[in-house]
């Protein structure tokens, strides 16, 4: 199971820590990606970023590139996802998941967690 926390209005410009609890899930098993849906998008989600046991992080989405960090923190079963510089078309709900074939193949996630909405907005 994954709890998304930590989203919000911010400027643009702004930054915002994402965060997403987990629990029984382990890396050794399943990767654990952060995804983003956009407004007015329904079903599909954007793949962000990846961690799995063999590698990590990998950042898929081009435009968060390097205003992007994404962590993971087995002590407090918590990843994190920093955004810095944000601007309005990172705006969207962002999701953590389990990946069930690493992060490989962004296609096979799920066990989303609620999504956390990110506003980015003057």
């Amino acid at each position: 199971q994954f709890v998304e926390s930590g989203g919000g209005l911010v400027q643009p410009g702004g930054s915002l820590r994402l965060s997403c609890e987990f629990s029984d899930f382990s890396l050794d098993d399943y990767a654990l990606g952060w995804f983003r849906r956009a407004p007015g998008e329904d079903h599909d989600r954007d793949a962000i970023s990846c961690v799995d046991s063999f590698q990590g992080p990998i950042y898929w989405m081009d435009s968060m590139k390097g205003r992007i960090t994404m962590s993971i923190d087995n002590g407090k079963s918590t990843a994190y996802l920093q955004m810095n510089n944000l601007r309005s078309e990172d705006a969207g709900v962002y999701y953590c998941g389990a990946g069930f074939r690493g992060c490989g193949d962004r296609r096979y996630f799920g066990s989303w967690g609620q999504g956390t909405r990110v506003t980015v907005s003057s």
